[in-house]
């Protein structure tokens, strides 16, 4: 297999005699090089000493040597820099694209590394390599936890990027949309992004002193002024005339349909009428949202300005159909610590990226660790394997870990992985 003769090669797993090429010149790994997860090689910059010379360049790994003249690296002048072929079983010689033989080198993979990663991509318990979390070193998972953590912002800062180019390099409008994806809350994630992607904001702009016409716009663009109600209600109608206006007067495309939004195992404090409700809010009450949060210093200071009520009306109603108790519905505490760490902190290191500001990747990073983790089936799972999870920095790692190494059995690219195939390795 393929996948492993890499880990082997990474990870220096080689036998205690001197390799040798198939032609038998002797081989010595002083470094295996940097895996190249892109197109050419398979690890670059390797310097090995072949026939006691030392040779820097890169090293290209297959099971079978034929897999050379199969990928077509013999006509593509890309590997003409490959100073090393590592195959499991050589069935043939292999060539440079001007006609030079390419030393070759046959590795196999110890059997006890073999049989530990068959456990690890075969076992139905998560997460697969629970035996060996409570003994590990704390700086091996501190280390790796840390890593994960860069990791899952980089991953993030990626996608806020993309949006970035979508809106025209327009940083509130982007901190907006995905603050809107987030009052999804998962169930409605996706249809919140999609309902903020399709706002006029400029148009929102012009009106937004007028907390009415912002629900107006809010609700009207999500198609819940569409719906067909048992009886009439006053404040219905009058946002729905206000805006069949303004939907004439800024020329606006069609609206969502109900059918887009999900209620089914919702809360009512969680119906997209009353989170569309506080982002209205939200919206009217902030002006220079982005730019505020941006200058916040203190987690205090974000949470006062992410502060949101309604207005009269959903103090009573769930939506228009359903009435409820008279209560302010504000976003509570752990609603408002999913929003920060899911919209705030990534922003925060996406513009201090953008703006080569490191005092905000570290007040992104500093937040991260001040906030209590997450509580989700994911990081219960880690944390009952023996793995302790005390801060959002802690979940949020162990997220990408579950997203990116174990949903893809991904173990060989895992430093909790690697240590689970760290047995004594026997050669003869």
């Amino acid at each position: 297999m393929e996948e492993l003769l890499h880990y082997v090669w990474k990870h220096k797993i080689l036998p205690l005699k001197m390799l040798r090429t198939t032609s038998g010149q002797s081989v010595e790994v002083i470094d295996p090089g940097l895996p190249n997860k892109n197109a050419g090689p398979d690890f670059f910059n390797a310097k090995l000493k072949i026939d006691g010379t030392l040779w820097v360049g890169n090293v290209e790994i297959h099971t079978q040597a034929s897999d050379w003249l199969r990928h077509g690296h013999d006509r593509d002048r890309a590997y003409d820099s490959v100073i090393l072929h590592v195959v499991s079983e050589s069935n043939c010689d292999v060539y440079r694209t001007n006609g030079e033989l390419v030393p070759q080198v046959i590795l196999s993979c110890p059997e006890s590394v073999r049989l530990r990663y068959e456990e690890l991509r075969q076992t139905e318990i998560y997460p697969p390599c629970y035996s060996i979390l409570g003994s590990l070193p704390k700086l091996t998972v501190h280390s790796w936890l840390s890593a994960l953590q860069v990791e899952r912002f980089e991953q993030k800062a990626r996608v806020i990027s993309k949006r970035l180019e979508h809106c025209k390099n327009h940083w509130e409008d982007v901190f907006f949309i995905t603050l809107a994806r987030n009052f999804g809350f998962g169930l409605n994630g996706d249809a919140f992004e999609a309902w903020a992607n399709h706002l006029p904001f400029r148009a929102i702009d012009k009106h937004r002193d007028n907390l009415f016409q912002i629900e107006a716009f809010f609700l009207g663009q999500a198609g819940l002024l569409e719906e067909e109600l048992p009886e009439a209600d006053a404040y219905y109608l009058k946002l729905q005339k206000e805006f069949r206006y303004l939907q004439h007067k800024f020329e606006l495309g069609a609206p969502m349909t109900t059918e887009q939004w999900r209620f089914l195992r919702l809360r009512p404090g969680n119906f997209p009428h009353v989170r569309l409700a506080q982002l209205a809010y939200l919206y009217h009450k902030k002006q220079s949202f982005f730019s505020r949060i941006m200058e916040a210093d203190t987690l205090d200071a974000v949470k006062k300005i992410l502060t949101a009520r309604t207005s009269a009306y959903w103090e009573e109603h769930f939506n228009f159909k359903k009435a409820s108790s008279h209560q302010e519905k504000r976003v509570g505490e752990s609603a408002q610590n999913l929003i920060i760490i899911n919209t705030v902190i990534p922003f925060l290191y996406a513009y201090g990226l953008h703006k080569a500001d490191e005092a905000l990747c570290e007040r992104a990073t500093r937040f991260l660790e001040a906030l209590k983790a997450e509580n989700n089936h994911v990081t219960r799972l880690w944390s009952g394997a023996g793995l302790p999870v005390f801060t959002a920095a802690d979940s949020q790692a162990l997220l990408q870990l579950q997203k990116e190494y174990c949903d893809k059995k991904d173990c060989l690219r895992c430093r909790f992985g690697y240590e689970y195939l760290k047995t004594p390795h026997n050669f003869r």
